[in-house]
């Protein structure tokens, strides 16, 4: 049996949960074919807290759902701990789980508890006694071919490399169940959240993301790329300097150790473009790269760049933009 470790908030699945159900899903497949057998091998999900819908279009056969009135908010120890109870139960040969930092957390929980091996940021896998993977080192700049040994076998899926692909799914079996936790699966949780603007667009969900680096000069000068996200229907992201220097909050910060996106179009704004940015963002369709120098890295790997000013080229553009937008 193939288990994958689904996150969701409120009922709504993590889209990195649903790429993950994907490559579970074909490794399900390939597991039955290597061994010659006619029979699928089972694939199921467990879920902490909320039900959630539309997993069996994945392909998943059964949902376990981890009930208990102390899982009233994220606490890695205590999903864990769910994830634990369910493969003592299910037996299962593979355990997935998101490249998430919480799917990522959760797992490293599990293979300690376990004593086994836990490959992270897998992008392909081959099935047999041990597994053949393909997955991502230093920040995505490097794909390492390795085996993972052992059983059961604990791995997550790296963001924005597999494409979620549904398919005609079945009916879905519900299994709810109360884990028992113990007050140190309890001593880390999250207790309070901020929210943020009303009717501002998420990092993640944006189609359009407008970032800035060393490059913008002040946290002042982020107004007119919030001028042109506006404009675009579009958030606002920053390289980790402009967070470290207090220009943008730190939940702006697009990168290796900030947010990941996938937009249609990212507009780096005076960003170098290191690699731990560009590990953020190389998901994105079309790169747009504003900067002075003509070699700056961000300024190579992009698919278009402006060189100039973009104190001079922003306010350029969002004239243009303005005026058309006005004659439509």
């Amino acid at each position: 049996m193939i288990l994958g470790f689904v996150e969701q908030e409120a009922g709504r699945v993590n889209p990195h949960s649903l790429e993950m159900l994907t490559l579970a899903r074909r490794l399900a497949g390939e597991t039955a074919t290597s061994a010659g057998s006619v029979q699928a091998v089972p694939f199921h999900a467990i879920v902490i807290g909320d039900a959630v819908e539309g997993l069996g279009a994945y392909g998943v056969t059964a949902i376990h759902i981890a009930q208990h009135p102390d899982l009233t908010d994220y606490a890695p120890a205590a999903w864990a701990a769910c994830v634990v109870q369910v493969m003592a139960a299910e037996r299962p040969t593979a355990v997935l789980a998101a490249g998430t930092e919480r799917g990522n957390e959760v797992m490293a929980y599990v293979a300690a508890k376990l004593g086994v091996a836990m490959a992270a940021n897998v992008t392909a896998v081959s099935p047999g006694e041990d597994y053949h993977i393909t997955r991502q080192r230093w920040g995505g700049s490097l794909l390492e071919e390795a085996w993972l040994k052992g059983e059961p076998k604990l791995l997550t899926v790296a963001p924005l490399v597999i494409q979620a692909e549904a398919v005609e799914g079945g009916v879905v079996e519900v299994r709810p169940f109360m884990p028992e936790l113990s007050a140190d699966d309890l001593r880390v949780m999250v207790d309070g959240r901020t929210q943020p603007e009303s009717g501002k667009v998420t990092l993640a969900d944006a189609r359009v993301v407008v970032s800035g680096g060393r490059g913008v000069g002040s946290a002042e000068g982020f107004a007119v790329l919030e001028e042109l996200a506006d404009l675009l229907g579009g958030a606002v992201g920053g390289s980790r300097v402009a967070t470290n220097l207090g220009w943008r909050p730190h939940t702006a910060q697009v990168g290796q150790t900030g947010t990941r996106v996938a937009p249609d179009l990212y507009i780096a704004c005076g960003i170098s473009g290191a690699i731990q940015h560009w590990v953020g963002c190389k998901s994105a369709k079309h790169i747009l790269a504003i900067n002075t120098d003509p070699d700056a890295p961000m300024v190579t790997k992009a698919d278009y760049a402006v060189i100039g000013d973009l104190h001079e080229i922003l306010p350029a553009l969002i004239a243009e933009l303005r005026q058309r937008i006005g004659s439509e």
